[in-house]
């Protein structure tokens, strides 16, 4: 008998990434809108601008979603599922500075090849119970993580099967795609009853939301626009009422980072267990909304600092502001960010992917420069596209769809070293990656060109 060959972990996620959109469409139908949405948007822009910079196949599947887990033991596991999907741990987001008490990492694709054949990530967050300042609370709500499994049995048989063996055939493959999706889905019945749920989301909502449920369900995905600005504009004429404002850098002539906004949570009606076996009770629960981003270039260290300085220049915004206001505000603070792609890599402010244009005659050009190069249109360069999130932006859509709460503060544990013990490995840093993508290129130029850099 002839062995299967295994699944590729990028084949694998695509199939996920497919099946959750298709999941999440029918639990939140005002997702399905949305896309709808970034789909005429990005389709006019492209007719528009047919020579933006990175836009490619993969911009209709580009996707990221975000979970909320309660345990280690759960990030443990799903850090394990992740990886048969060609998914690792990249960046360290501490939102407990921002009055959220969870920590986060995303899942993602680390390599080029991988990112163009399915570029979908899961920003992961994890429950920090010792920001929970009453300890009886504390205590009850780690006894009632510690009684559930959010895991298929299959799914964890499966990620076994592929440890052992190094990876899984398509038919395993695809059971393991079909029951992951148990883990992701939507539970309207509370693991709690309604006075337990009350006390958890009097002192963080967030806290209700992960511990409440039998699951971490997704509470949202991601499409990403080309214009985001024009998403906002038109939410509300489609009847899906949008973010205050967006969040991240303001527009630009050469977009940075990620903007992102979202749809308010949606009000759901809840099931909560009753005193006596089988009673129940009904509830409202926010939890779930949309969001859409727009992806720019990856920063080098010095263009992120440049830009986290000028976000504090900012501020925030006030009561009063409206996205445009805000927006003005934001464009006039970053007027000493250069806003040409080549400003912007003479500063060393972002990552670029250099190759060889047609221009180049193939023969060695020993002692010229890369600079010189380029200006002879022999070398081009291109953006590398940021991957990854920003702190603020997170914490800022998490804040906005949870309402009124109490911040809670740190303890000051090295909270990074022990979400590196539950997943197993160290988490990347994307900087790392980044430069390591630009690294390469420069080294394929001057092989081929002889150029110094």
């Amino acid at each position: 008998m002839i062995a299967q060959p295994f699944a590729s972990p990028d084949d694998i996620r695509a199939t996920f990434c497919t099946a959750l959109s298709n999941m999440y469409k029918q639990e939140v139908p005002l997702y399905g809108d949305l896309i709808e949405l970034v789909n005429d948007v990005n389709a006019e822009i492209k007719k528009i601008k047919p020579d933006l910079w990175e836009i490619g196949d993969r911009l209709n599947v580009e996707r990221h979603g975000a979970i909320r887990l309660g345990t280690p033991a759960e990030l443990s596991m799903i850090s394990r599922l992740f990886r048969q999907m060609g998914m690792y741990p990249v960046g360290y987001y501490d939102l407990s500075t921002s009055g959220v008490p969870v920590h986060s990492t995303a899942f993602r694709p680390k390599t080029t090849s991988s990112l163009d054949k399915n570029p979908f990530r899961i920003f992961t967050s994890l429950l920090r119970l010792e920001l929970i300042p009453d300890l009886q609370l504390r205590a009850e709500a780690a006894e009632i993580l510690s009684q559930r499994d959010i895991f298929h049995p299959v799914v964890r048989e499966l990620v076994s099967k592929a440890e052992d063996q190094g990876g899984l055939n398509a038919e395993d493959a695809q059971e393991l795609v079909q029951h992951s999706l148990e883990t992701f889905k939507w539970h309207d019945r509370a693991l709690v009853s309604e006075d337990v749920y009350d006390q958890l989301k009097k002192t963080h909502p967030l806290l209700a939301d992960i511990v409440g449920f039998k699951g971490p369900h997704i509470n949202h995905l991601t499409p990403r626009t080309l214009d985001i600005d024009a998403v906002q504009r038109m939410m509300a004429e489609r009847g899906i009422p949008p973010k205050k404002v967006i969040e991240g850098p303001p527009v630009r002539e050469c977009p940075i980072l990620l903007r992102q906004t979202s749809f308010q949570a949606l009000t759901e009606p809840i099931l909560f267990a009753g005193a006596s076996p089988g009673e129940t009770s009904q509830g409202l629960h926010r939890a779930r909304f949309g969001e859409i981003e727009s992806r720019g270039a990856a920063l080098t260290r010095e263009g992120h600092a440049l830009y986290q300085s000028l976000m504090k220049q900012a501020g925030s915004f006030t009561p009063t502001d409206n996205n445009d206001i805000w927006q003005s505000k934001l464009s006039r603070t970053f007027s000493p960010f250069p806003d040409t792609w080549d400003s912007i890599r003479r500063a060393n402010l972002a990552y670029f992917r250099y190759s060889l244009s047609s221009a180049f005659e193939g023969t060695i050009q020993s002692g010229c420069s890369l600079d010189q190069l380029i200006k002879e249109g022999k070398v081009t360069f291109t953006p590398i596209v940021y991957e990854d999130f920003l702190p603020a932006s997170a914490a800022g859509i998490f804040q906005s769809n949870l309402g009124e709460h109490s911040k809670l503060t740190t303890e000051g544990l090295n909270a990074r070293e022990e979400m590196e013990l539950s997943l197993g490995r160290k988490i990347q840093d994307y900087f790392d990656l980044y430069e390591e993508i630009q690294r390469n290129s420069l080294r394929e130029v001057q092989r081929l060109t002889g150029c110094r850099l």
